[in-house]
């Protein structure tokens, strides 16, 4: 009597499994996708954002035709306060998405075996410690309490009795929003695998803190105002331009993490 023996083959044992793994595939490349759509459109609209905040300084610094500092377009009385304010608000808005879009970024530690000096390896170390995000997003929330808290008229120099405490919060908001700024740069300036970023990030973190520290020393010594006020700028549109150059480098960001996850589903199971 001869007995049939039923034999299942290997493809047909292993149905449920390989549908499991090829819909968590899917699935993560969706959520990879999405996220990075979502970070394509945040760069876009903060790096937008940013530009126009640019454009509306500069506005507001051509209707008025004596020397002034950047801060003394809000000042209270000014006819340019209003739309310095809107300026500075978008300022925060654009930082906070670019910011978003740019999560993770972080300055490389360099190691021991690397070729870097100890004082380069040093930085790394320091400027890695948080992400680049988060001093732009440190950044961004000085400079809306600075835009919510303008200086009094004139915006008088912190000496004399003139100086009240609505100018120490403005002056103190603003100073250390641009030093979180030039933190944002020299932090960039140390990502590994980012060549243009890092000497952009480099020059401009330099340019901005000399730059602005020049035109602060001018204001306390009460010469070259004029100078002064000119520096100011100068180093407000270089600290904005980085900016929004930051958020365009982000475009497609997440590409990569996408494609792997793609791929893990078009490998055999």
């Amino acid at each position: 009597m001869t007995s049939t023996v039923s034999r299942t083959s290997p493809s047909a044992a292993r149905p449920a499994g390989g549908a499991t793994a090829s819909g968590t595939g899917r699935s993560r490349a969706s959520r990879a996708a999405a996220g990075t759509a979502a970070r394509t459109v945040a760069a876009v609209v903060g790096s937008a954002v940013t530009a126009v905040a640019l454009v509306l300084i500069w506005v507001a610094r051509s209707r008025v035709d004596r020397p002034v500092y950047v801060s003394e377009l809000g000042a209270d009385g000014e006819p340019t306060a209003a739309l310095f304010e809107v300026a500075l608000l978008l300022v925060v808005a654009g930082g906070l998405l670019v910011a978003w879009a740019g999560r993770g970024l972080r300055a490389a530690r360099a190691g021991r075996g690397t070729q870097a000096g100890r004082g380069t390896r040093a930085a790394g170390r320091l400027l890695g410690a948080w992400t680049v995000s988060t001093s732009i997003a440190a950044a961004s929330g000085l400079f809306l309490v600075a835009s919510q808290v303008p200086c009094t008229a004139g915006c008088p120099l912190p000496v004399g009795s003139t100086f009240t405490v609505q100018d120490l919060v403005h002056t103190t908001s603003a100073v250390l929003a641009f030093a979180a700024a030039c933190v944002a740069m020299l932090q960039a300036s140390f990502v590994a695998g980012r060549g243009r970023l890092r000497v952009l990030s480099m020059t401009s973190g330099v340019s901005v803190a000399l730059i602005a520290a020049t035109g602060g020393l001018l204001s306390l010594l009460r010469v070259g105002t004029d100078v002064g006020g000119v520096l100011e700028l100068v180093a407000t549109t270089i600290a904005i331009g980085w900016l929004i150059v930051l958020g365009v480098s982000t475009l497609g960001s997440g590409h990569g993490h996408a494609d792997r996850a793609r791929a893990s589903v078009r490998a055999p199971a």
